[in-house]
């Protein structure tokens, strides 16, 4: 079974943001970055399935030149090989991403396609399914569990309110993964070293004889969450008083 994974390079969790001077994006110059936590347990449930059933898994990733650090981390906790395609992702919306990646995958023709569920730092959680409908193959979002079967897999999907649904789908078939379906592993030293000599091919969209990126969704201005605190003091009666907290409580704080 041949995997390929999408994964995308974010700024760490622990990063201190701060709105850059076009105020349209974060100030980027002292982030540091990580591989996208959804990405991750795509990673794993790919490197799960080919320890169970064989195959190659394959990290597919797009963005500038600091993405082979992610790439390499891919690579060492277990993946085969990488596809780089070196595109500046600021100015892309999902629909851009997902033609990049879905130019790269069809010269893959994988068994399976896995995403992460959506991005830490957009969260859009769009482009694997758009990335699917680019690439004519059937799709299940949320998934929690995969099971291979004869000619398909068996997919378990988060819904609301702690329901789950079972679904059979053939394969080619693409998947978003949810996090935390699964413990993440750890790259090991020999991991690591092994993966200086796998193979990361690198190409940008014109190699892909993609079209240059066209954002339909253009973000105008970001704003930094307001941070107030304010105390309100209820007089009279007790209750007065309580009728009055339960109004501000189901009204403005929205909480009742």
């Amino acid at each position: 079974m041949k995997i390929v994974v999408a994964i995308k390079q974010v700024p760490a969790r622990d990063s201190q943001l701060r709105i850059g001077a076009s105020k349209k994006w974060i100030e980027e110059a002292d982030l540091t970055y990580e591989i996208n936590e959804p990405d991750a347990y795509a990673l794993e449930e790919a490197l799960q399935l080919k320890e169970k059933h064989g195959g190659e898994v394959v990290a597919l990733s797009a963005g500038t030149a600091r993405a082979s650090q992610t790439i390499r981390e891919a690579l060492a906790k277990g993946a085969d090989r990488a596809i780089h395609i070196e595109e500046d992702l600021t100015a892309m919306d999902p629909l851009s991403s997902a033609r990049l990646l879905a130019a790269a995958i069809r010269r893959e023709s994988p068994d399976l396609v896995l995403t992460g569920l959506q991005s830490d730092d957009l969260g859009y959680g769009q482009t694997g399914v758009i990335l699917a409908e680019l690439l004519g193959l059937p799709h299940a979002t949320i998934v929690m569990q995969v099971e291979a079967q004869a000619g398909g897999i068996r997919v378990k999907r988060e819904l609301e309110d702690g329901w789950f649904q079972h679904v059979e789908m053939p394969l080619p078939a693409l998947l978003t993964i949810q996090s935390g379906i699964s413990k993440l592993r750890y790259a090991t030293l020999m991991g690591i070293k092994k993966a200086k000599t796998k193979e990361v091919k690198r190409l940008t969209a014109a190699d892909l004889g993609a079209e240059a990126a066209s954002a339909s969704i253009v973000l105008d201005r970001i704003y930094s969450p307001e941070r107030t605190k304010r105390t309100q003091l209820f007089t009279g009666a007790p209750q007065e008083a309580a009728a009055q907290l339960v109004e501000k409580l189901r009204f403005e704080a929205r909480v009742l």
